[in-house]
C-alpha cells in the first residue's frame, strides 16, 4: 500500500511532504515514492505516528479490572478510532487473586485486538502510600513484593511498575525489578532526598506527574521536583486540562523537554461513554462534564483520549514537535518499544494515523488499515 501526497512527520518529528510505503506490517518507504499496488492519495492530509497511551485503565464501557476480553476489545477498537495503535492497561490496587485472573485475561487476549494492540502491563498498584492513594483503594495497599511482582510477570509481562519509594523495601525491590519493566515513582509521599535517591536505585519514570504526590514546595522539594532535576528521568503528565492547569503544563515541558514527557491518558471506563455513575477498582465514580470524581471530590482518573490531549496540548501553546513526541516516541522508549514502533521510520511498524487536525480521518495498526473517513 502507498499513501501519497501526505505531510508526514519522519524519524526527525519534522513535517515533509511525501509518500509512505507499507508492506505487510512495516513501512518499506518514506519520500517521493513509486508503487504498483494500491494506493491511497491523501491529499496533503497528516499523517502522525500512531499515538501510544502506556497508562489507561479503560474507555468504552470497558476496564482491565471487568477480568474480560470483551472489555479490552472495547478499550482496542475506542482508541484506534481515537488514533492510539498501542496501549498499556493499567491495573489497580486490588488482592493478588483478582490482579492474577486480570493478568491472565490480558495474556489469553493478546492477539485477538480488532484495534489497538497491547504491548504488556502497568502495574500501577498496590504498592504505594497510604497518604497519597488517591482513587486507589486504601484495603489492598500494601508493601513492595517482589515475589508477588514475580508470579504476576510471569502470568503477562508486566511493562511498567508504580512503586512509591519510600515504602520499606522499595530501593531493593526496584533494583530487582528494573532488570525486566521499567519503574515508575507513583501514589507516593516521598521528601526530596527519597524521591532523589530513587532515581539512582532502578527508578527512571514518575507516573502522573504532579497527581497523587505532594505539590511543588520550594523549601521542601518533593518528587515533582526530584523529577524535574533528574536528567535522565521520564515523567507521564495528564494533558486534560483538569489535572493540571495549562500553565503548570508549559512549565513543565519546559522543565523537561521534548523527550521526557510522556502524555497518558489515566482513562477509565467513561472515556468514550456519558456523563453517569461507574466503577474504578469496586468504587463508584460519577462522572459530570467529563470529570470523573469518587463521592469526596477527589479525581478518579480521567475521560479523555490522547488524541483529544494532544488537541489541548496545541491550544495550550505546546511546542508542536514536543507535544507530539510526547504522545508517541516518548511513551514507546519507556517501555522498550521505541525500536519497533513510536515514529514514522521504514523498519518499523506501520502504525500511523491520518488526521487534519481537527479529526482522525485514517488508521493502520501494523499495516492494517481500520477505517477510512474520506
Amino acid at each position: 500500500m502507498l499513501l501519497k501526497n501526505a505531510v508526514y512527520y519522519g524519524a526527525d518529528f519534522e513535517p515533509a511532504r511525501g509518500d509512505i510505503a507499507v508492506e505487510g506490517e512495516k513501512i518499506a518507504g518514506v519520500g517521493v515514492l513509486f508503487h504498483e499496488g494500491e494506493s491511497i492519495d491523501l491529499g496533503g492530509l497528516t499523517v502522525l505516528p500512531g499515538f501510544i497511551d502506556i497508562h489507561i485503565h479503560g474507555s468504552a464501557g470497558g476496564d482491565m479490572s471487568d477480568a474480560s476480553e470483551e472489555s479490552l476489545q472495547k478499550m482496542s477498537l475506542y482508541l484506534a478510532a481515537n488514533g492510539v495503535t498501542s496501549f498499556c492497561p493499567a491495573s489497580m490496587t486490588l488482592p493478588e487473586e483478582q490482579l492474577a485472573k486480570q493478568f491472565q485475561t490480558v495474556e489469553s487476549f493478546k492477539g485477538k485486538e480488532k484495534g489497538a494492540y497491547i504491548h504488556g502491563i502497568n502495574m500501577e498498584g498496590p504498592f504505594i502510600s497510604l497518604a497519597q492513594k488517591g482513587a486507589q483503594p486504601a484495603e489492598y495497599i500494601r508493601p513492595p513484593d517482589f515475589g508477588e511482582f514475580s508470579r504476576l510477570n510471569a502470568i503477562s509481562r508486566i511493562v511498567l511498575v508504580d512503586v512509591a519509594p519510600e515504602l520499606p523495601g522499595a530501593f531493593d525491590f526496584a533494583r530487582r525489578a528494573c532488570r525486566c519493566c521499567t519503574v515508575s515513582q507513583a501514589h507516593t509521599a516521598a521528601d526530596f532526598p527519597t524521591a532523589e535517591e530513587a532515581y539512582r536505585n532502578g527508578f527512571s519514570h514518575a507516573t502522573h506527574l504532579f497527581s497523587a504526590m505532594p505539590p511543588v514546595e520550594h523549601r521542601a522539594p518533593g518528587p515533582v521536583v526530584a523529577a524535574f532535576d533528574n536528567a535522565a528521568s521520564t515523567a507521564e503528565l495528564i494533558c486534560d486540562g483538569i489535572h493540571a492547569h495549562p500553565p503548570v503544563l508549559r512549565m513543565a515541558f519546559k522543565l523537561l523537554g521534548e523527550d521526557r514527557v510522556v502524555v497518558v491518558s489515566d482513562a477509565m471506563k467513561a472515556a468514550g461513554m456519558q456523563d453517569g455513575e461507574y466503577e474504578l477498582g469496586g468504587q463508584t465514580v460519577y462522572v459530570r462534564q467529563g470529570k470523573a470524581t469518587l463521592a469526596d471530590g477527589r479525581l478518579a482518573a480521567s475521560t479523555v483520549n490522547l488524541f483529544r490531549e494532544y488537541q489541548n496540548l496545541l491550544s495550550f501553546g505546546i511546542d508542536p514537535k514536543a507535544a507530539l513526541k510526547a504522545c508517541t516516541i516518548n511513551p514507546a522508549r519507556v517501555i522498550g518499544a521505541d525500536a519497533a514502533t513510536g515514529s514514522i521510520k521504514p523498519g518499523k511498524y506501520a502504525d500511523l494515523l491520518v488526521t487534519d487536525t481537527r479529526s482522525v480521518l485514517a488508521v493502520l495498526v501494523k499495516g492494517r488499515l481500520l477505517f477510512r473517513k474520506f
